[in-house]
């Protein structure tokens, strides 16, 4: 990018995360103080194809930090799949003078801003998901609070099943990736968890292992699936019918995404979309910012999006001594 960034864009895209509002926030704040005009763009790229774009100043981003999902709203855009409204979103951006422009999101959102930077709109991405699943980044905004959320409700959920001598099965957001589900089974003290990255015990493994703690004399168990495992309620049925210890279901669902930000999240968030901006003042595009080794670093967009995650094995390996 030869010439001097004068207008940034915003959006957020995809699955809403706790801790976006404080990344759109980070945004504007450190970009009027260098000077930056700001176009806040509603709905994500569903926003910026129908030209629902409108100027931000430091007021429209004050008392926003504690407040989860996002003001600028989000949408998933299946025209923005298509080469014509991958096109269409560029012109828009010229249109409303945006030559730099800050997505907040996940893996999609980010192969739409890679399609948008090879239209020649300068781009960096922010992750922005409670899933943890982009590979390029040690961290994503809205981790941390959706693991606090559904511990919160773990633990009242283990109250109820100790009162009633139940095993409870509940089960956690994360599509594909099992990080939620991991740490919150690590950090409840779960009989098992079942992750997508892992083969699935089978069914007589699964009532062996609560018939073997009910001889210890354990009076509750808890089993924590991750939503890429599913089959949450059917599973509750086989273990009732096998066992004839009453068991209950629970899929916590989007309660998971909302709820004011954790620090940590706050945090991330703030740093990341200063780190945004301050990559399009230095010139550079087409780059997701990241977290790692207690960095702030950022990578070129399709080398990010060619990266793979994994479960930290030493981490899953513990579940066998804590869960």
């Amino acid at each position: 990018m030869s010439q001097k960034v004068s207008t940034i864009g915003v959006l957020t895209s995809g699955g809403d995360a706790p801790g976006m509002n404080a990344a759109i926030r980070s945004v504007v704040r450190t970009a009027i103080v260098r000077g930056i005009k700001v176009m806040g763009i509603r709905k994500g790229y569903n926003g910026l194809l129908a030209g629902d774009v409108f100027e931000m100043d430091t007021r429209s981003v004050s008392d926003i930090i504690q407040r989860g999902g996002t003001i600028l709203q989000t949408a998933r855009c299946l025209e923005f799949v298509k080469p014509e409204g991958q096109k269409r979103g560029a012109d828009m951006c010229r249109v409303f003078g945006i030559d730099g422009l800050v997505v907040i999101g996940g893996d999609g959102s980010f192969q739409g801003a890679e399609k948008l930077a090879n239209l020649g709109i300068n781009t960096i991405g922010v992750p922005g998901t409670i899933d943890l699943d982009i590979a390029c980044t040690e961290y994503t905004i809205g981790f941390d609070t959706a693991v606090n959320t559904a511990m919160d409700a773990i633990n009242k959920i283990r109250d109820t099943s100790t009162s009633h001598q139940r095993c409870s099965i509940v089960e956690v957001m994360g599509r594909n990736a099992g990080y939620i589900a991991l740490w919150c089974a690590i950090n409840s003290g779960a009989e098992m968890v079942l992750l997508p990255e892992m083969p699935k015990p089978s069914d007589e493994e699964i009532v062996k292992n609560i018939i073997e703690n009910k001889q210890k004399g354990k009076k509750h168990f808890l089993i924590v699936v991750a939503e890429g495992v599913g089959g949450s309620d059917d599973l509750a049925k086989t273990i009732e019918r096998m066992t004839g210890i009453e068991t209950r279901a629970t899929i916590l669902g989007h309660l998971q995404r909302g709820g004011s930000p954790t620090a940590v999240d706050r945090m991330h968030a703030s740093m990341m979309g200063a780190k945004a901006v301050d990559l399009l003042c230095e010139g550079k595009a087409k780059r997701v910012v990241a977290y790692a080794k207690g960095e702030y670093v950022d990578y070129d967009i399709n080398e990010a999006l060619k990266m793979t995650k994994q479960l930290d094995p030493y981490m899953y390996s513990l579940t066998d001594i804590l869960c």
